[in-house]
């Protein structure tokens, strides 16, 4: 019996803090909800790599909605030009009805050139009113502004829709500018022999975007006018499909990228999260055995004095 070292004591010290620290442990990881970056260092490594992941495909996202906020806005621009076209074309049919006079016609013509100004006001130049986030729409190129001069940088717009580099999309945007002499059609006009009704002659006109648009270029009294028109419509139509195309490729990716989202983040649940119901009876464990433990060691420090009791009577 010794009475110099209380070897019980020491003994159920020992087990005591151990069975503080674990409830300690477990007391912290439920108040974060996290695992400790010593109980798995390799996990937690893999587990940061896995939130920049995630943090960047969230941004990437992003960008895409943003991408196709951009696209949606151009395509109800190109829904208001395909009505000014439409209603040029109705006013040409008016103009040319045989019954209207010079006065009416004038009066045609008012309204049509508004038509082409407007049309001109939306697309062209750097006071062009279709424009996003400070982008061109209707530019060409990229649409972003030069540095000098009235003009935008080439090439297409690009859109980084990942997290890794040059996971990128390239979007084209319509140039519709008042200077866009590109040729969208030819207006073809045949004459034929009053017998026969064989064809004795025929005349075939280029039509650029630019003639369509620009007030010095086309009346509503112009021969051919309507079939002209015919192409412009058909040039807005086609346009309004390929920014239709471009907004449905960022649409898909953008569900992509929140699936992506989704299962990374699954991934990295599983390394870094506490599991809440495991780790509350860890807690609840711990807290019985440190109760336990705090009774035998107010048990084994009484029993040096137990022992002179004994020897001593």
């Amino acid at each position: 019996m010794r009475i110099g070292t209380n070897v019980t004591a020491l003994n159920v010290w020992t087990s005591y803090s151990s069975n503080l620290s674990k409830m300690q442990s477990a007391m912290s990881k439920l108040s974060t909800g996290e695992i400790a970056n010593t109980d798995d260092p390799a996990g937690i490594g893999i587990s940061e790599k896995m939130k920049a992941q995630i943090a960047s495909v969230d941004q990437a996202k992003s960008n895409t909605d943003n991408a196709t906020s951009m696209m949606q806005t151009a395509d109800a621009w190109l829904q208001k030009i395909n009505d000014e076209l439409s209603r040029m074309k109705e006013l040409s049919v008016e103009a040319n009805s045989g019954t209207a006079s010079s006065e009416d016609v004038d009066n045609i013509q008012t309204e049509f050139k508004a038509m082409q100004e407007e049309i001109t006001r939306v697309t062209s130049g750097y006071t062009a009113a279709g424009k996003y986030n400070g982008i061109y729409l209707f530019r060409g190129g990229n649409g972003i502004a030069t540095a000098t001069g009235d003009d935008v940088e080439s090439g297409e717009l690009t859109v980084q829709v990942g997290s890794d580099v040059n996971q990128t999309i390239s979007l084209s945007l319509n140039d519709l500018q008042v200077t866009n002499t590109e040729v969208i059609g030819t207006v073809s006009t045949y004459s034929y022999n009053d017998t026969t009704n064989a064809v004795v002659g025929s005349s075939h006109t280029a039509v650029s975007w630019s003639s369509i648009i620009d007030t010095n270029k086309m009346s509503v009294g112009d021969s051919e006018v309507s079939g002209k028109l015919d192409l412009a419509i058909a040039y807005i139509a086609k346009a309004r499909a390929s920014v239709a195309a471009q907004e449905n490729r960022l649409s898909m990716t953008a569900d992509g990228l929140s699936q992506y989202s989704d299962n990374i983040s699954s991934a990295e649940s599983k390394i870094r999260d506490v599991d809440m119901a495991s780790e509350t009876t860890e807690y609840s464990k711990e807290q019985v055995l440190v109760s336990a433990a705090t009774s035998m060691l107010a048990q084994a420090n009484s029993l040096p004095s137990t022992t002179i009791q004994t020897l001593l009577g």
